[in-house]
């Protein structure tokens, strides 16, 4: 008898952790890498956020709370709701778990029962199929290409649409390509959702704030009033207040589903850190100036590696609405020699070798469901980023 259950073969380690850890193990091996894998921001968790961690600690806020989130924390999250986007929640239907991704996955495990579909447009979040396989769901995916600016399509949706479909999970801005749909955009496939009243629809709001130019952020709940009792929507504080290493994610929805999360949460990790949740509370009521100033910083580096990586032979950028990836195209690098001696087949031959070459971890596109892409995290500083870019650029030039 394995010791292994057999639904670990269904799913695989997270490949934007793998580039990550790799890009770590080189340099401690005394290697020059620059890891453009990691999905963090590079700043600081502001300081009046710290502080309020700190008093939490001070004050002996450091026992069990709720399952799923202190009264403090509904509250406020209620409130960023009704302020940020013009919906209105209350408390029980909220839930908060260790991170975005617990919600997630809670949701999923909460709804899914085998050979239940979930579509998933792609490119997509790595860990959404494989959650998808763990609650013995089945992942739809639906191929966005960069001539739609890597979005789904409502004929596409529509086409993916089957009896067994009980979620569309919709990320916008997006990772890996930094795509964010506009309010047009969700109406229209908002028109196809309200065709189909057996399909739920889970919003990935994780990057809501690092939006660019006159973008204007919204989400289908938002702009489909009518498909609010349908709707989960996700949000988190790791990326818009630089707090990943907090773990607090959160989302709201219908009564009944955030029950059933609950549920699941209570039988696995219970609450989320009582400090965590104490310093969530004052990021989501504090000063939010700072998003904005954080978010034109962004911007300038975006505009940065997408004007380098255009003058790479081989690539092609385009230009993200939002988040702080890129997810250029590799094709015209496709079938050329590398310096090793290796001819480049796959996008993953290609971060191979930039990596072998250069020094520089990118995440392959075959991890993110559409190829032949690399996606690049310009979550550092200008000069990293440059050197970075200037490396690519010389790879790129010295394949045959």
């Amino acid at each position: 008898m394995s010791l292994l259950a057999d639904r670990l073969s269904r799913i695989k380690p997270s490949p934007t952790i793998a580039v990550t850890s790799k890009a770590r193990a080189l340099k401690a091996a005394g290697r020059d890498v620059i890891g453009l894998g990691a999905g963090e921001p590079d700043f600081d968790t502001p300081e009046n956020i710290r502080a309020a961690g700190i008093r939490a600690i001070e004050n002996g806020q450091t026992r069990y709370t709720d399952v799923d989130g202190t009264p403090d924390l509904k509250k406020a999250i209620c409130a960023k709701f009704a302020r940020e986007n013009g919906l209105t929640y209350t408390p029980d239907q909220v839930t908060v778990g260790v991170g975005g991704k617990q919600v997630l996955y809670n949701a999923l495990m909460a709804t899914l029962n085998p050979g239940d579909e979930v579509i998933i447009p792609a490119p997509y979040w790595v860990s959404y199929p494989d959650m998808v396989l763990l609650a013995e769901g089945t992942p739809v995916t639906v191929a966005c290409p960069a001539e739609n600016g890597f979005k789904l399509l409502p004929a596409d949706l529509d086409a993916a649409i089957t009896s067994k479909t009980k979620w569309l999970i919709l990320n916008s801005p997006s990772n890996p390509t930094g795509a964010a749909y506009t309010a047009d955009e969700l109406k229209a496939l908002g028109e196809v959702l309200l065709k189909h009243p057996h399909v739920y629809i889970m919003t990935d709001d994780m990057y809501e704030h690092l939006v660019y130019e006159d973008f204007k952020f919204t989400t289908i709940a938002q702009v489909v009033p009518a498909l609010y009792d349908r709707t989960l929507t996700v949000n988190g504080v790791s990326k818009s207040y630089s707090m990943t290493g907090w773990r607090i994610g959160y989302a709201a929805g219908p009564k009944a589903l955030i029950k059933a999360m609950g549920i699941i949460q209570s039988q696995s990790t219970s609450n989320p850190t009582s400090i965590s949740q104490a310093a969530a509370v004052e990021a989501l009521n504090g000063p939010q100036d700072f998003i904005k100033e954080r978010a034109a910083v962004f911007q300038t580096r975006r505009d940065l590696v997408v004007s380098m990586l255009n003058q790479a032979t081989g690539l092609n950028c385009p230009n993200p609405e939002g988040a702080f990836y890129v997810y250029p195209s590799c094709a015209g690098t496709i079938g050329k020699t590398a310096p090793t001696g290796k001819v480049i087949e796959t996008d993953e031959d290609f971060a191979s070798e930039l990596l072998e070459a250069e020094g520089v971890a990118v995440v392959h596109g075959a991890a993110f469901g559409l190829s032949p892409f690399f996606r690049i995290s310009y979550a550092t500083s200008t000069e990293v980023l440059e050197e970075a870019c200037t490396r690519i650029q010389r790879f790129c030039g010295s394949l045959k």
